[in-house]
């Protein structure tokens, strides 16, 4: 898939987790390296899962359901073809190491990067902050996806930030000065840097 690549990541050591009372699970006290630094997070083995860190906490994550991924798809195949159209704009998936702070590193599902279309970046530490960042929610992620990974990207001036929920089939839209989200079910109509807008049917994703 061009638009993933590689990780580093851990092997799980089962007694050294525990969950966050916002979903996923963050490596305990017990684990033989407490990881609370970017430079660690990315020295790690892969393992398979999905690591990130939250403010300094270290956050697990397992490989996402199937229904996450057909869904992840539909959106990309509607998003591809607007995102193209401008050469500084680029849709990417994560695996991905997005740094949007001294110690937070975030692997969004689906994010929209700004570019210098004649100098695109070649490293994940040239990207920096996402236009639009976009994650499906799933039983182990959605109270951070909703809560502290929502207030980090609204903190770090993600200009758009999407969570979908698959169960009630809508997309919670938050800007970063929102105090609450817009709930869309139909159609989601954006507007990125460059004069850039365009839309995401709804119907269309889910009915998919």
């Amino acid at each position: 898939n061009p638009m993933t690549h590689p990780t580093r990541l851990r092997p799980i050591v089962p007694d050294g987790l525990h969950h966050s009372a916002e979903g996923g699970q963050i490596m305990g006290m017990s684990a033989p390296v407490a990881v609370t630094t970017i430079n660690q997070l990315l020295a790690l083995p892969n393992d398979g899962m999905r690591h990130e860190l939250l403010d300094g906490e270290h956050v697990v994550t397992p490989a996402p359901a199937l229904l996450h991924q057909r869904v992840l798809m539909q959106i990309v195949a509607a998003l591809q073809p607007q995102v193209a159209r401008h050469r500084h704009l680029e849709l990417l998936s994560s695996p991905a190491d997005i740094r949007l702070g001294p110690k937070t590193l975030v692997q969004p599902d689906l994010f929209v990067l700004h570019v210098d279309p004649d100098h695109r970046p070649e490293k994940w530490e040239q990207a920096g902050i996402p236009v639009v960042a976009i994650e499906i929610l799933s039983p182990s992620t959605a109270a951070r996806d909703r809560g502290k990974k929502r207030r980090i990207y609204q903190r770090a001036g993600v200009g758009e930030y999407w969570i979908v929920d698959l169960d009630a089939r809508l997309i919670e839209r938050w800007l970063p000065s929102d105090e609450r989200p817009e709930i869309v079910t139909e159609q989601l109509h954006f507007e990125l840097p460059g004069d850039v807008r365009g839309r995401l049917d709804l119907r269309a994703v889910f009915r998919g």
